[in-house]
């Protein structure tokens, strides 16, 4: 198992290290260091243990993609994640928020935390926005395949397979959330959100979009027969952006709310992005590992329990524009999905009966009895 971990650990190293040379330099003091590491480190624990759900779904899109884009996903994800979500992120939105260029965001987070603070939280509307709607059609559409013939919960998820004929339904589903949570804050944050939600819908509809576009672009080399070798090269590559830009959206909707939790422990833009930093390559190590280790093929319904998180995620983002939240109790909620889904899929290994209703995906007889394997 050390072997896929290894590279976490490395970084972890250098981040600390990196943390005890920022702690030197801004506190000259023992103590105002290791207070520093302390948080570093505890961020880091915090990143990783509410991030189990996030590993379970990049495993379901990583497992389908070439090695090569794996260790890119790996490689360049992580710079993305780190220094885009963690360090870029925050300063865009300060500076679009405080009409600063890229230099006075820079300078203002590293001079005046207190102000980056403040600038960062008040942009929790539109954040929750983008992130919940993003989030929302993730799940919804995944329960809305027509095409999905294992069930966990039966009695939810059969209902909506039937649905997914509905064109279009699981958008009208989040605009009509996004317009019901709307009514309910004040007219100048409910604009903010409807608008960032409309965007966080367009965002997802982009990346599908690209991947259908890749994907088509794919089926007519593979038809032509000419140049096959350079054909089928050029249709994996397309194949492997696409699912890349589509990791790196959903890791970027996932990341949203631990960037802003992070501000309760401190204020201080590179010791979060150290800490969420370490989370984030673990995160990403635990991916890999549940592809190579065939895990979610071994323990089948964990794949439905990491979208049951994804569905709660998105509501509580959207609701959180409302009413507080506690990132622990979201945590918890995406720990609870997984950890059922987890014992029902050892259940059903051993071939026990499962306490939630469950649908095996075993045919039926024309007689109804189930066919024994």
């Amino acid at each position: 198992m050390f072997k896929y971990f290894k590279g976490s650990f490395a970084f972890t190293a250098l981040c600390l290290a990196l943390g005890v040379w920022l702690g030197w330099t801004s506190t000259h003091d023992v103590a105002g260091t290791l207070g520093i590491l302390w948080i570093v480190l505890v961020l880091g624990v915090l990143e990783v243990s509410l991030s189990f759900d996030n590993a379970v779904v990049n495993a379901t899109v990583l497992r389908d993609m070439t090695p090569v884009w794996q260790r890119r996903f790996l490689t360049w994800g992580v710079v993305i994640a780190v220094f885009g979500m963690r360090i870029i992120f925050p300063l865009v939105i300060v500076a679009i928020a405080a009409r600063l260029g890229p230099i006075d965001a820079v300078t203002l987070a590293a001079t005046d935390p207190v102000a980056y603070e403040r600038i960062i939280t008040g942009a929790h509307v539109g954040i929750s926005g983008f992130g919940g709607a993003f989030l929302a059609m993730v799940g919804l559409t995944f329960f809305l395949d027509e095409d999905k013939d294992l069930h966990w919960i039966g009695a939810i998820e059969r209902p909506f397979t039937g649905l997914s004929r509905i064109s279009g339904l699981a958008i009208g589903v989040v605009l009509l959330a996004l317009y019901g949570i709307s009514r309910l804050i004040e007219p100048a944050d409910a604009m903010t959100f409807l608008t960032s939600g409309l965007f966080g819908l367009v965002a997802y509809i982009a990346v599908q979009a690209i991947g259908s576009v890749l994907e088509k672009d794919e089926e007519e080399e593979g038809a032509s027969g000419a140049h096959a070798g350079a054909a089928m090269t050029g249709a994996v590559a397309k194949a492997g952006l696409a699912s890349f830009l589509y990791l790196e959206v959903l890791d970027a909707s996932f990341s949203f709310d631990g960037v802003i939790g992070a501000f309760a422990l401190s204020n201080n833009l590179f010791v979060i992005a150290l800490g969420l930093g370490i989370g984030a390559m673990f995160v990403r190590s635990m991916t890999v590992m549940l592809v190579e280790r065939g895990t979610l093929t071994e323990y089948r319904y964990l794949e439905h329990g990491a979208f049951y998180a994804i569905i709660a995620l998105a509501a509580i983002m959207l609701i959180s524009v409302r009413v507080e939240v506690p990132e622990t109790v979201t945590g918890l909620i995406g720990a609870a999905f997984i950890g059922l889904a987890f014992v029902a899929s050892v259940r059903a290994n051993r071939g026990e009966p499962s306490e939630i209703p469950l649908e095996d995906a075993t045919p039926t007889l024309p007689t109804g009895e189930r066919l024994k394997v």
